[in-house]
């Protein structure tokens, strides 16, 4: 009977034992599964947030960017010549007879740009030497090239068109016109006289220190749209019905340092069609 009695207790030990190991197992594997879904959602919440951040970062990158407004260039140049001019056949030093002027009209060649170029004396204004009659709806197209140390040397460069084609005095400001003020940097105006009207606009000309700006120019009877190196500054009614237009050109009123403005490559052109 002893020993039935120590066998029986002997198996409830072993059996005892046998389940707090396969207990201890259990736990140890649950503990471990535990372990790796907290992983798994901490780098699942890991990367929520971090494309949260990325996109919370862009919508800022994209926040803080400059918006770049373009309202294209929709020049349209008109189908026929009626005047062109790039003082080609002019040799340096002559005087140009395509334009007249009350001072001089010095053709000069530049090194850092192709082609001759007419020099605007200080106080001088500059016409077209043969009467041209421009039709209703035409386009003019220049180019000005400025050299100097600082673009406010210039004081100031104006075009545009009066009723007249006499250049026996200096025309600073008249007609319907476009005022260059380079001593203010970045000051231009599209005037008329005809109409009373004057408009200001902030357009950076010391961009064009010792380069070239690309002037066009639309007249449809009594409106005209100016544009300065593809950027349109005015569209505007500018001229009354019964308004003749001759075309000028006024060098400043004084240069600083040295500095000089010149002009070429000029087109006039008009339409087949009105």
């Amino acid at each position: 009977m002893k020993i039935k009695a120590l066998i029986s207790g002997l198996l409830t030990v072993a059996g005892l034992t046998a389940g707090l190991k396969a207990n201890a197992q259990f736990g140890s594997l649950f503990q471990k599964a535990k372990d790796k879904a907290a992983q798994k959602a901490s780098e699942a919440f890991d990367k929520k947030t971090s494309s949260t951040n990325t996109s919370s970062s862009n919508a800022g990158a994209n926040k803080g960017s400059k918006i770049i407004i373009s309202s294209g260039f929709d020049f349209v140049p008109g189908d026929t010549v009626l005047f062109a001019e790039d003082f080609a056949s002019v040799p340096v030093g002559a005087s140009t007879k395509t334009f007249k002027t009350n001072g001089s009209a010095t053709i000069v060649s530049v090194n850092t740009e192709s082609g001759k170029w007419l020099t605007l004396a200080d106080q001088a204004t500059y016409k077209l030497s043969k009467q041209l009659f421009y039709p209703k709806h035409f386009t003019v197209e220049f180019d000005i090239l400025t050299a100097a140390d600082k673009i406010s040397d210039i004081y100031p460069v104006n075009f545009g068109f009066v009723t007249d084609n006499s250049v026996r005095d200096y025309t600073s400001s008249s007609g319907a016109y476009v005022a260059l003020k380079y001593y203010n940097n970045d000051d231009v105006s599209v005037n008329s006289e005809f109409v009373s009207k004057y408009l200001n606009s902030n357009f950076d000309l010391t961009t064009f220190t010792n380069r070239k700006m690309h002037v066009s120019i639309v007249v449809d009877g009594e409106r005209m749209v100016v544009y300065l190196d593809q950027t349109k500054l005015a569209d505007t009614i500018a001229f009354l019905p019964t308004t003749a237009k001759n075309l000028y050109i006024s060098g400043p009123m004084q240069y600083q340092n040295g500095a000089k403005a010149m002009v070429s490559n000029f087109v006039i052109k008009g339409f087949k069609k009105a």
